[in-house]
């Protein structure tokens, strides 16, 4: 008893002290807002694609490789909410907007009742070095939430990067392309054969990473391919 009043003691103390503030648009946070003001939360633009209808992801594979479904949750514009809350996410080690978005996507595409049957979620994997200079892997707990609402497993080790390459937001769209080739491989094909898989990222802009390891994935026998990213560049 005395350890659960100590810790909310402690947890008032930085409150104070570090007042969270809205990575949208760096207002202090009130009680029971996490990462987003509600006003920003709000202002989010949200996609609103889902599992059964085409949209401007699905096309963006069209004569590429064989995409089941593919799906975004949250449109990116260069100077935005969206850029942001990633930006944070990705290299300002707030892993937890990952979990945050998984699961208000999850609830989102549950609503609609278009969530396909899944047999393992496979988050697009970093290169191991990279990996471990970043101390994670920021597309791990949004495929996780996903996965946790689809009661498939999220499957980390399956998909594997073979080439510590630079980022791709310094890359044009033709480097994209072609940097993206062959960059990926499977690793216990048993694991995934003939399973639905849902591929996750974080950001699509000309799709050459999902297609690089969709073709990976594909690979193995009867293998089927639904995409879901945290947010696509239109």
């Amino acid at each position: 008893m005395f350890g659960v009043q100590f810790s909310k003691i402690i947890n008032d103390i930085n409150y104070v002290l570090l007042p969270p503030v809205c990575f949208g648009c760096n207002a202090q946070l009130i009680r029971g807002e996490q990462f987003l003001c509600t006003v920003c939360r709000y202002d989010l633009p949200i996609t609103e694609f889902n599992f059964t209808q085409e949209n401007a992801v699905d096309r963006i594979f069209y004569g590429r490789v064989p995409i089941e479904k593919a799906v975004s949750f949250l449109f990116f514009h260069k100077n935005g909410i969206v850029k942001s809350l990633l930006h944070q996410l990705k290299y300002k080690n707030q892993q937890e907007i990952g979990r945050f978005l998984g699961k208000w996507y999850a609830e989102t595409v549950g609503e609609q009742g278009s969530f396909p049957m899944l047999d393992a979620v496979i988050p697009v994997p970093l290169h191991p070095k990279k990996q471990r200079k970043r101390g994670y892997n920021q597309v791990s707990l949004f495929a996780e939430q996903l996965a946790q609402y689809a009661e498939a497993p999220c499957l980390e080790n399956v998909l594997i990067k073979t080439a510590n390459t630079r980022t791709q937001t310094k890359k044009n769209r033709l480097n994209r392309l072609l940097g993206s080739r062959n960059l990926y491989e499977v690793r216990n094909p048993i694991d995934i054969r003939g399973k639905n898989i849902l591929l996750v990222d974080d950001v699509i802009t000309t799709g050459a990473t999902i297609e690089s390891c969709a073709k990976a994935l594909l690979q193995v026998e009867n293998v089927r391919i639904y995409v879901a990213t945290m947010a696509f560049v239109p």
